[in-house]
């Protein structure tokens, strides 16, 4: 039988787990997700984690941080003034916003806290610096 291997373009149906068993994301209840492998389009410990297996296959697998969104970076964290922010937005924590940086990239950031003077933003993926486990079926290798 087949075995996923990097060049391949497969289809899987996954759910992500937090170590506390939080479910953070979850394809089972949508299309399965596709990607092609070796190119960077899901991290690469889930990645990593497809490789070698077949169609029908199931699987367990953790993905330290490493190799899921990477360490906590506290760099990533400022504090902006409040009076940076148009006057029509009303920041709150947990709020998303992008912001434009060179060429036409924008980086996502959280709202994190919000006071009289300035308002904090953390640049770090919501997962980073988190030890992740996913349960992977492969559905198929297209």
């Amino acid at each position: 039988m087949a075995q996923a291997k990097h060049g391949d373009t497969v289809k899987v149906h996954y759910t992500g787990k937090l170590e506390d068993g939080t479910i953070f994301d979850s394809s089972i209840k949508r299309d399965p997700l596709q990607f092609k492998i070796g190119v960077g389009q899901v991290i690469s410990g889930f990645e990593q984690a497809v490789v070698g297996m077949s169609p029908g296959e199931s699987k367990n697998t953790k993905v330290p941080s490493d190799k899921a969104y990477g360490s906590y970076r506290k760099e990533m964290v400022m504090a902006v003034d409040r009076d940076k922010f148009p006057a029509n937005i009303k920041p709150e924590v947990g709020q998303q916003y992008q912001i434009p940086q060179e060429g036409d990239r924008k980086t996502v950031v959280t709202v994190t806290d919000v006071s009289e003077s300035s308002v904090t933003l953390d640049a770090n993926h919501p997962l980073a610096g988190k030890d992740l486990t996913f349960d992977i079926q492969l559905i198929e290798i297209v």
